[in-house]
């Protein structure tokens, strides 16, 4: 197998293919219509420079044999054959050590190989007339429109020839793609060449219109199938107005025609190595957006652990203060108790021995213990919350105290039944109203205070909307994040998902937070 195959790229068998294919195309060679140049060009650029030898070396065997067949001499190969070749291969190596590049990925590259590809033309075009110079053939009149016309056949046999060999050679369509093209073919091409035929055999005002329709094809295949759909349907459709031209009309194509298959087949291939482009990056877009879709669902979901790491140390949190209140309680305030219990007993000795004031002493302190005791019971664990329920520990629990101390006016509109929502979720509420009371208190020098509290279903949870105001000095310009102030409000409300908006009025500052909870079963303790 490998015997095989490296017998077929081997660099006398390739030079033998490219003969024969530059032999069968030489009857098609028009006065501006050469696709033996557009071989030898997209054969040269394609192929590796080790096999450049036996290309050129093939090519000119075949054009002596010709020539021998015609009766030339060899003035005719000498200054005709020989020259066009060896000047192309010298331009076109020169331009790939300059990085030209068999590719047609974008227009920019397109462009990039149309212009080499018109200039080595043109080179070769002018060493054909310096070989007539030389000859004393060059004519008298019309130089200027021979050397265009040539250019020009020059120019359209590599837009026919070289953007297919490069899809056969570089870059070959899959199964479905050449399916597709086949059906298309079937479908549009085929009907086109049928009404061209049609159109062509009319006088001359439709047999012209017959040339600019044969573009439509062109354009359909181009935004179908892009720059390989672009160049096959204009190989076609060209070879389809030539053997029209040649079998049905004989009519004899003028340069204004070629013209416009150039100008056309230029436009089309931009055009479909732009939609490929422009395919290509929608494909790179769709892939960017599955893959910030993917990422976009794992930062939601480390977001979701998060959350759920903070919410569940917030209710160790609470755990623990409650279990220390109760430990507080239990302990502690019952030694209070006894030794209060135990002095009130001692309290008649105490008189009788003249140390009565000791003894008042001592209840003063275990009063002070007790109250102390109390406040960071509270600290720890609201127990107004557990007795009375968010909605009366929110009126006429121990926030309306220490505002009422403070001089300050307190407005509460609570709205809605509490028992909807997590017991974490309540103890939230109670806490942000808490802390902002105790900021207001210390920091505001506010005169009202008010507290909104709206509590509802929605989509199958409950939500809380807490909407917490006063009327003092307001925030500073630069909001402190440290503490446990806000930061500590923030922080609560992140743990449990919620959102948490502080923002200065006018006059004094704004708070709200929206809280969701999925929805609890009613406990009438909740009240």
């Amino acid at each position: 197998m490998r015997l095989k195959l490296s017998l077929l790229t081997s660099g006398p068998v390739v030079g033998l293919g490219y003969g024969l294919l530059w032999a069968l195309l030489w009857p098609t060679t028009q006065p501006d219509w050469t696709l033996q140049f557009g071989l030898r060009f997209g054969v040269l650029l394609l192929s590796p420079l080790r096999y450049w030898s036996w290309l050129i070396s093939a090519e000119l065997a075949v054009a002596a044999s010709i020539e021998y067949w015609y009766g030339s001499d060899w003035h005719s190969f000498v200054f005709w054959d020989l020259p066009q070749p060896l000047t192309v291969a010298l331009c076109l190596g020169l331009l790939r050590r300059a990085n030209l590049r068999p590719s047609m990925r974008d227009p920019e590259e397109v462009s990039r190989l149309l212009l080499a590809g018109g200039f080595i033309g043109a080179v070769a075009t002018a060493t054909d007339a310096l070989m007539m110079a030389l000859l004393n053939e060059l004519p008298s009149n019309g130089l200027l429109e021979g050397f265009g016309n040539e250019v020009l056949g020059n120019y359209v046999g590599l837009l026919l020839i070289v953007p297919p060999l490069i899809m056969l050679w570089r870059i070959r369509p899959s199964k479905q793609e050449i399916s597709e093209l086949l059906m298309d073919g079937l479908l549009v091409m085929l009907p086109a060449l049928v009404i061209l035929l049609i159109l062509t055999e009319q006088a001359a005002p439709q047999r012209e219109f017959a040339r600019i329709l044969s573009l439509a094809p062109v354009l359909f295949f181009a935004f179908r199938h892009g720059w390989r759909g672009a160049s096959l349907s204009m190989l076609v459709s060209s070879l389809g107005m030539a053997v029209v031209d040649r079998v049905f009309t004989h009519v004899i194509p003028t340069a204004s025609s070629h013209m416009f298959l150039a100008v056309a087949g230029t436009g089309a291939l931009m055009l479909g190595s732009a939609t490929d482009a422009l395919r290509r990056s929608s494909a790179r877009m769709a892939e960017q957006n599955v893959y910030l879709a993917a990422v976009n669902r794992r930062l939601d979901h480390l977001a979701r652990q998060l959350r759920d790491a903070a919410r569940g140390n917030m209710q160790a949190e609470e755990n623990q203060r409650r279990h220390m209140a109760a430990e507080l309680h239990d302990e502690l305030g019952q030694n209070l108790t006894a030794i209060q219990t135990h002095v009130k007993l001692a309290q008649t000795r105490l008189k009788q021995a003249g140390m009565g004031d000791i003894g008042t002493s001592i209840n003063d302190i275990l009063a002070h213990m007790r109250r102390a005791l109390h406040r960071v019971m509270d600290d720890l664990r609201p127990a107004v919350l557990d007795e009375f329920g968010l909605m009366r520990a929110l009126d006429e629990g121990p926030i309306r105290d220490l505002l009422a101390t403070a001089g300050m006016i307190y407005h509460t509109e609570l709205h809605g039944d509490p028992r909807l929502l997590e017991d974490d979720i309540r103890t939230a509420i109670y806490r942000l109203a808490q802390e902002s009371a105790t900021n207001a208190v210390k920091h505001s020098q506010a005169s009202v205070f008010r507290l909104r509290l709206r509590i509802g279903e929605r989509a199958g949870a409950a939500l809380a909307l807490l909407d917490i105001r006063d009327n003092g000095v307001g925030l500073p310009h630069r909001v402190p994040r440290g503490g446990r102030g806000l930061q500590g409000m923030r922080d609560r409300v992140t743990s449990l998902g919620g959102l948490f908006r502080l923002r200065p009025d006018g006059q004094g500052v704004h708070m709200r937070v929206l809280l969701r909870s999925s929805i609890s079963r009613p406990e009438t303790s909740d009240l």
